[in-house]
């Protein structure tokens, strides 16, 4: 008999499982609504429930995570706007689904969350900042509406902008309905208008069984000035605050963008819970599923020239809350998730199967477990920066390069660049490729990253040891 990957049987009994929950399940009427909330940017250490900031942030979050199952180990598969995105909703990989920078669309015949609920019955909503339409460089005119069929099957409700970073600033701004007429919002903080939108949604167009997605720009900085931008006043009480380790030892801007990024948090999280206390006086809590999560961290520009584009903790890894049926009670859950596994978990919980042009998996496994912490690696594709692979596990983090750092879908040829060991380093100070006492490591990770990109559905690439063995 032909072994099996452990990913394959993953796969394969993920499909199992759904089917035969798809023939338990009541109607679809009686199916739980689905809410997923995206924040763009959002440091994982900022959510209080993960143990690593004492500034409580995050009240309403760590409550969601009391109550329900916090992911401590959810990573990005491409940390990056788009492609993070497309990675969500696909739970494809960047090679698989195509989007693998800025400004490449999703494919119009991308198999989505969106789509597949649609099919199972549920109404697909979304509000906010999209970021998978086609938008030309420097085409500034494509950062606003979005055309129908490039919205990913978010068909009925829509209010949204391609790249909302363009088309507003923190206190005024625009977003566009379905049929392409602007809706203007001013002297308001842009995440309170989103929300607001998000109630007018709850008030009088959500028709159940729905799926909401929320997509907040914060705690994005504002491209134009290149700058993080709180709530006026928020910033004032995080003059002088705690800072991560992982940026206190390197240069990078975050000396002057601490205070306004954690005003951002701050605020996102009040209209976290703002939103959940709507359903809560609508009567809707009992059966809506809520999900927070972000499309990738922030390195306050420490580890490359901007943000984010990095395979370090600060850039890859992200927030994930999940309340709601099913998820109740279910604790701080240390086996890694990634974005591609977020879509097949969503729809394994509401009963609809898991479309087997999804590469994710879902994540029952690991709720059953419960904090057992037995982890599982994870693949991430980066681009935009240069062009890397890495392979994220409970102990490692292993990246590999294009030398000459250009920015390109794949490579047919890699060099190792970083090696972290998580367990004696978590803050990632010193990069161990190369070394000599490290030589069996890299070898061993080498090898698990070359199985994850072909698993990926990558051509066969080659990796050069570190140029610095002795």
């Amino acid at each position: 008999m032909t072994p099996i990957s452990r990913r394959d049987f993953l796969r394969r009994s993920s499909a199992v499982a759904a089917t035969s929950v798809v023939a338990s399940v009541q109607p679809p009427r009686s199916r739980s609504n689905v809410i997923l909330i995206i924040s763009d940017q959002f440091r994982w250490d900022c959510l209080g429930a993960n143990g690593r900031t004492p500034l409580n942030l995050t009240p309403n979050l760590d409550s969601m995570a009391r109550e329900g199952a916090n992911f401590a180990n959810a990573l990005t598969n491409q940390p990056v706007c788009a492609p993070s995105r497309a990675c969500l909703f696909t739970g494809q990989y960047a090679n698989r689904h195509g989007v693998w920078r800025n400004a490449v669309p999703l494919p119009l015949d991308a198999v989505t969350m969106a789509k597949v609920l649609r099919g199972a019955g549920y109404t697909a909503n979304y509000i906010g900042k999209w970021h998978l339409a086609p938008q030309p460089a420097g085409d500034t005119t494509a950062a606003g509406p979005v055309p129908p069929a490039y919205r990913g099957g978010f068909d009925d409700f829509w209010e949204g902008a391609n790249v909302l970073e363009r088309t507003s600033h923190p206190y005024e701004g625009s977003i566009w309905d379905a049929a392409g007429s602007e809706i203007r919002f001013a002297n308001q903080y842009r995440v309170d208008f989103i929300t607001d939108r998000v109630v007018r949604f709850l008030d009088g167009h959500a028709r159940e069984p729905f799926f909401l997605v929320v997509s907040y720009l914060e705690p994005h900085f504002q491209n134009d000035c290149n700058c993080f931008v709180a709530p006026n006043g928020y910033a004032d009480r995080y003059r002088n605050a705690f800072v991560p380790r992982d940026l206190s030892f390197f240069p990078g801007d975050w000396q002057q963008q601490l205070p306004d990024y954690y005003g951002c948090i701050a605020s996102v999280d009040e209209n976290v819970g703002r939103l959940r206390a709507e359903l809560v006086r609508r009567r809707l809590a009992d059966r809506t599923i809520v999900a927070f999560v972000s499309d990738h961290g922030c390195h306050f520009r420490t580890r490359n020239t901007e943000y984010k584009r990095s395979g370090h903790e600060s850039s890859i890894h992200v927030p994930l809350v999940i309340a709601g049926p099913g998820f109740g009670g279910r604790g701080t859950i240390r086996d890694a998730i990634s974005h591609v596994d977020l879509a097949p978990t969503l729809l394994d919980a509401v009963g609809v199967a898991v479309p087997d042009a999804m590469q994710g998996h879902r994540a029952t496994f690991a709720l059953e477990r419960r904090a057992a912490g037995s982890g599982d690696e994870v693949f991430i594709q980066i681009s935009e920066s240069m062009t890397a692979r890495a392979l994220r596990t409970p102990r490692w983090t292993y990246v590999v390069a294009v030398p000459d750092g250009t920015s390109q879908a794949s490579a047919a040829r890699y060099v190792e660049y970083q090696l972290y060991d998580l367990l004696a380093d978590s803050d990632q100070l010193l990069n161990l490729a190369g070394r000599r006492e490290t030589r069996d490591v890299s070898a061993r990770l080498r090898e698990r990253l070359l199985a994850r990109m072909a698993d990926a559905g990558e051509a066969r690439a080659e990796i050069a040891p570190a140029p610095l063995y002795p």
